[in-house]
């Protein structure tokens, strides 16, 4: 198989997170990548995009971008803020701030880079449910 990448921008409006998981898991379907797999992107995706929404703060569009390879996928979403997300100890009386939490429990490898004067958080599955470590 050769390597598959697209992007997509989105507003950061409370819409981004469901829009982000929709267009990804059509992505991924249609790259015949395993439906578990789909699931596990598309709920980490709309985590990661959330954060976006909610602490990011930004007028600027964000950019979802995705890779499948032979045996991973990598989704990546960029934003205008600095500020990196970060993994909080489990408060089980929070109604909220489980999301990187999801994030760093379901993917393969995850982490956050700079870019362009924001960051760009990313995420890895590994292609076959089969295949977790």
């Amino acid at each position: 198989m050769s390597t598959l990448r697209a992007s997509f921008e989105l507003p950061p409006t409370l819409s981004a997170p469901r829009t982000a998981r929709v267009v990804l898991g059509e992505l991924l379907s249609a790259w015949a990548v395993d439906p578990g797999v789909v699931a596990d992107a598309g709920m980490l995706v709309h985590e990661v995009v959330a954060n976006v929404v909610d602490h990011a703060g930004s007028d600027v569009a964000l950019e979802v971008d995705v890779v499948a390879a032979d045996a991973w996928v990598r989704v990546g979403v960029a934003d205008g803020s600095s500020v990196r997300p970060v993994v909080r100890a489990l408060d089980p009386s929070a109604s909220r701030g489980r999301g990187m939490q999801i994030v760093a429990s379901l993917a393969h490898r995850w982490g956050s880079e700079e870019r362009d004067g924001g960051k760009r958080v990313w995420f890895d599955l590994q292609r076959s449910l089969d295949r977790r470590d």
